[in-house]
């Protein structure tokens, strides 16, 4: 049983992360494409077990990458890229929030992060995703 809810946790994680959802009843229908055959009260006990929040939009957020996207919004001045490498600049003293959160978050194709005082340097795993994660930053900076 365990390892059912492991499973289905992990499925709604990566749901979470791939598909904007707003609603209990939208993700018992992804779920349930995904093979899992689940009610409303066990996806709400899901929500409440991983501390899912809703973003200001009511998108359905995990609580690293709701932190993630409210520090980096809040702290990133820029971002520069060299091939894999993205180069974060900060707000004097935030650079080693910004790369905790982004630590914690398990940034898909992000490898690692170094962060001084007012600059991160990420590490991705290739050119096309360092290219993405830079502009998945640029798409946050440019809501401000």
């Amino acid at each position: 049983m365990a390892s059912v809810r492991k499973e289905r946790q992990d499925a709604i994680r990566a749901l979470v992360r791939r598909e904007r959802i707003r609603t209990q009843s939208e993700l018992v229908s992804f779920l349930r494409e995904h093979g899992f055959e689940v009610t409303q009260a066990t996806i709400s006990r899901d929500i409440a077990d991983l501390g899912l929040e809703k973003d200001a939009n009511g998108i359905y957020m995990l609580p690293e990458d709701y932190r993630l996207r409210s520090i980096a919004t809040s702290s990133v001045r820029e971002t520069r890229r060299a091939q894999n490498q993205v180069l974060l600049l900060c707000d004097p003293g935030t650079a080693s929030s910004v790369a905790a959160a982004l630590d914690a978050s398990q940034t898909q194709g992000v490898l690692g992060s170094i962060a001084g005082d007012d600059t991160i340097l990420v590490i991705c795993a290739d050119d096309a995703q360092g290219e993405r994660f830079q502009n998945d930053v640029n798409q946050l900076l440019e809501k401000k």
